[in-house]
Parts: C-alpha cells; sequence; structure tokens
C-alpha cells in the first residue's frame, strides 16, 4: 500500500494524503481522519525517517487563493485541481524538490503574500491563477521575492511567466463539433463566477459557431454555479420558465466547464429529458468524473500533466538563470468525443443569423 493508493481510495491528491499523515494544516478534519482511518484499515505504515543527517531538499511553494466561488477552501478535493496538483508534485520530485503548500483568502491578501514572501520557506512560487484577475497578478508578483510561475491564466501585457489552457481553441472545438454533427439549435450554459478562462472559452465557441453561420440566442443562454456536480435547481428553473414562455429546447448544450455539463445532465435528466437523444451535452476540462457520469462526457480534453510539467520546469529553469525576459507557455486542447452527444433527433428551428 503506497501514498497513491490512499489517495486513490480516499479520493484525494497525494499531497492531501501527505499532510494528514504528517498532522499538518492545510485540510479538514474530516478529510484527515477519513485519511488516517483508510491508512489504518489497509495496513499502511509511513516510512520513518532515518537519524543520520540528510541535506535539505530544496522546495518550491504552491499558493493558491481560496474561497472565490471557483477555487474553494479545499481546492485541493475539486477533480481538476486535484489532477493537476498531483502532477506538478511528482515532476518536483523528479527533480529533487519538495512541495509545500500554502493558500490565502482575498481578504488582506497583499498582507498575508508579503508576509509568505519573508519566510523564505521555499525557492520559487507556483501560483494558481485560475480565479486571479491582472492587477491581482501584477501585484502578487511584485510582493513575492522569489521566482514566480502562474498557472491556468495568462495576461498578455504582464511580465510574469504564464502557463495557460488555449481556452479559445478548445471551446473552438466543442462548437465545431456540435456544427459538424449537424445540430443548428444550441444552447449555452455558463459560470455565474466570472474568470479570465469561461470568457475565453465564450469567444472561443462563438467563433465557432459565426464561422458555421449560428449564434446562441441570448435565450438560450442561462447561468450556474460552476463547483456544483448534483442537478442544480436554479437550471431547473430558468429551463422551466424558458419552456413555459414557449422556448424550444436546444439540441444541444456546450457548458463551460465539466461540472456544470455534469450539473446539467442530472437536471435534465430529472426533467425528464434524454442525454443525447433528446440533447446533447458537452462540457470542457476532461476531469475523471466525466467518464463516470452516465452517459460519459463528450468534452474538451486539458492537458493537466502536460502544464503541470511545464510549470516546474520553467519555474526551476528560473530559479537557476533568473532570465528577466519571461515565457508565456499556451498549451492546445483536444476534443474527447463520448456517448453524451451526438447528431440531432430531428432539425430544430435554425437560429441561424441573417447577415455576416
Amino acid at each position: 500500500m503506497k501514498m497513491d493508493d490512499i489517495a486513490q481510495l480516499a479520493g484525494v491528491s497525494k499531497a492531501a494524503v501527505s499532510l494528514a499523515m504528517n498532522g499538518k494544516p492545510g485540510i479538514s478534519a474530516d478529510t484527515r481522519a477519513r485519511i488516517l482511518q483508510i491508512a489504518e484499515e489497509n495496513g499502511y505504515a509511513a516510512k520513518t525517517k532515518t537519524a543520520l543527517p540528510e541535506p535539505a531538499l530544496k522546495s518550491l511553494t504552491f499558493l493558491a487563493f481560496a474561497n472565490s466561488g471557483i477555487v474553494l477552501e479545499q481546492y485541493y478535493e475539486q477533480p481538476f485541481f486535484r489532477e493537476l496538483i498531483h502532477h506538478i508534485e511528482d515532476r518536483c520530485g523528479q527533480n529533487g524538490f519538495s512541495l509545500i503548500y500554502a493558500s490565502v483568502e482575498h481578504e488582506n491578501y497583499e498582507e498575508k503574500i508579503k508576509a509568505l514572501a519573508e519566510e523564505k520557506r521555499s525557492d520559487g512560487v507556483i501560483l494558481l491563477g485560475t480565479n486571479l484577475n491582472q492587477g491581482q497578478i501584477s501585484q502578487i508578483s511584485k510582493d513575492i521575492l522569489v521566482p514566480l510561475v502562474v498557472m491556468d491564466n495568462c495576461f498578455d501585457t504582464l511580465p510574469v511567466h504564464f502557463v495557460g489552457i488555449n481556452n479559445v481553441m478548445g471551446a473552438y472545438q466543442a462548437g465545431s463539433h456540435l456544427c459538424r454533427s449537424g445540430h443548428q439549435s444550441i444552447g449555452y450554459i455558463s459560470s455565474n463566477v466570472r474568470i479570465h478562462n469561461f470568457d475565453e472559452r465564450k469567444r472561443g465557441f462563438d467563433a465557432a459557431l459565426h464561422e458555421n453561420g449560428l449564434r446562441v440566442d441570448e435565450s438560450c443562454i442561462f447561468s450556474v454555479a460552476p463547483t456544483i456536480l448534483s442537478s442544480q435547481e436554479a437550471l431547473k428553473k430558468q429551463l422551466t420558465e424558458y419552456l413555459k414562455a414557449g422556448g424550444s429546447l436546444p439540441s444541444a448544450f456546450f457548458c463551460e466547464c465539466d461540472y456544470i455539463a455534469i450539473s446539467a445532465i442530472k437536471t435534465l435528466g430529472e426533467l425528464g429529458y434524454r442525454i443525447p437523444e433528446d440533447v446533447s451535452v458537452v462540457g470542457f476540462d476532461n476531469i475523471s468524473e466525466s467518464r463516470i457520469i452516465t452517459p460519459e462526457l463528450t468534452t474538451v480534453h486539458v492537458a493537466k500533466e502536460r502544464m503541470a510539467h511545464l510549470a516546474v520546469d520553467l519555474l526551476i529553469n528560473a530559479i537557476a538563470f533568473n532570465d528577466p525576459i519571461k515565457t508565456k507557455v499556451t498549451v492546445d486542447t483536444e476534443l474527447v468525443e463520448r456517448a453524451s452527444s451526438s447528431a440531432p433527433k430531428q432539425l430544430a428551428p435554425s437560429n441561424r443569423t441573417d447577415a455576416s
């Protein structure tokens, strides 16, 4: 039994298991108790350290801003971030670095970042930038006193290292897939928490539909919470009101992330719609849960392992050479076709544009 096995059984990251085993903060009491119980039940014994002095490992810090509506306090248990952290941790180990975890809340974050920087706990910082705006990242880059790489975001005008997703490409791939499948009436389910990634996905999806002479009608754009995997009453209410007003259900929906897509599948099912016979659903991120939902989710694959490796390698290089010229890396995506999307049962009313 290894730590990876414990993490899988507990449904958490290897990092969370390490925190629980070493009695460190950063996880909830319930999560810690569950991990320790699973470890005990499976006879796991943590390796004891030798008494011989060992050279201190170089370390990197993974820094997240929690409690923002998209990056939750227990972000390491959210599927996308859990997978990303796992790959970051592995890459650090391959290069002889340990990984330290730190999280701060948005309130008074400037003071907290400065305090973190003054501690000088690590040689460099990987900042999870998912929920941060340009001004926040700019300020953090000035306050952090060690090399910095920002993941899952990118602002072209900032002199900062970035490793991000090609969100425009991914949503364009999703839109093109639905158009090729013959869908003409297409709905859009957005997050009610807006971040840079989601805005870019909207732009890419609209571009794909525009190329095919289509657009998403404003009445077919719905908005829900982006971190709920169960059905959502808010979406059910919006759809019900739309249908009562005489609207026709689109033959397909694109959702800005897999959480929203999985929630949409469950909500539509409760309303009596079959997926994909009555309506196709496409997500974005390709989290592990996308293969567990029934039907399995058609989604846009984000190369999380590639992103993690690039971020760690870029940071280690920045530590070694301190080059003033920064690097911005955008990782392309790939559409993964599964059972939640198909050709429409029948042609729905067209929402083609009259011009352009």
